[in-house]
């Protein structure tokens, strides 16, 4: 009994010598794909973005509710001094991450779907209106967000004077680009949600080109030149 024994105490020391290490390296190998296998999904896609040759493709499925209409006419002699106004019974309300419009700033070779919602779907394949802000023709703030290195990356070219037009279902829009400031991201002054008069922002990460995010933002500010006021009333 006693042969017997440390027999198999031998024996199932041979198996711990093999079954441990095996355990240990599975173990290692969990804890190095838990920690690392984010960063190499991104490193992947960043790879797959510069150097493919294919087609840049972001689109997912998103709702476009967007019916471009013709330039606003000019007003009669007659009505010079009247507003051109647009019924809010008129207007369907873009939801949460539909497209609604087109944002274009020619100078700056700009020419993006307009998305109501800062979600990843509408950056990806556009810019956004952040939603605790305004549609344009409501005479409040509009700020929209976009990224530096694909939709908002010719905001870098942006200059005061430099015409911007927002086109919706409802109405084609006019601003003015009157300044460009670089600020912190936490910077809660760089904006003022609670104007009450119609100015659009827009802002991206800044540097320019640089990859992921950064503590600064560059604000691009433009006040209201054209387009039909939203009639509240009616």
């Amino acid at each position: 009994m006693l042969r017997h024994n440390n027999s198999e105490h031998h024996s199932l020391n041979g198996k711990n010598f093999i079954i441990l290490p095996i355990i240990f390296c599975i173990i290692i190998y969990l804890l190095c794909f838990a920690v690392f296998a984010p960063s190499l999904s991104t490193l992947s896609s960043l790879s797959s973005f510069f150097f493919s040759d294919n087609p840049k493709d972001f689109s997912e499925e998103y709702n476009n509710i967007f019916v471009p209409v013709s330039e606003n006419p000019a007003p009669e002699n007659n009505k010079s001094n009247q507003k051109e106004t647009v019924k809010i019974s008129d207007i369907t309300f873009p939801k949460y991450g539909e497209q609604f419009g087109e944002l274009i700033i020619e100078d700056c070779q700009i020419n993006n779907k307009l998305f109501f919602g800062d979600n990843d779907i509408a950056l990806n394949n556009g810019v956004g209106i952040y939603n605790g802000s305004a549609i344009p023709g409501y005479g409040k703030t509009i700020l929209v967000a976009g990224h530096n290195n694909t939709y908002f990356n010719g905001l870098k070219y942006a200059k005061k004077g430099q015409k911007v037009k927002m086109r919706t279902s409802y109405g084609n829009y006019t601003y003015e680009i009157t300044d460009i400031k670089v600020r912190k991201a936490t910077d809660r002054t760089a904006y003022d949600l609670a104007a009450n008069y119609e100015n659009l922002i827009m802002y991206t990460c800044y540097p320019f080109d640089e990859l992921g995010l950064t503590p600064d933002r560059c604000f691009v500010y433009a006040k209201f030149v054209s387009g039909p006021e939203i009639d509240k009333n009616n």
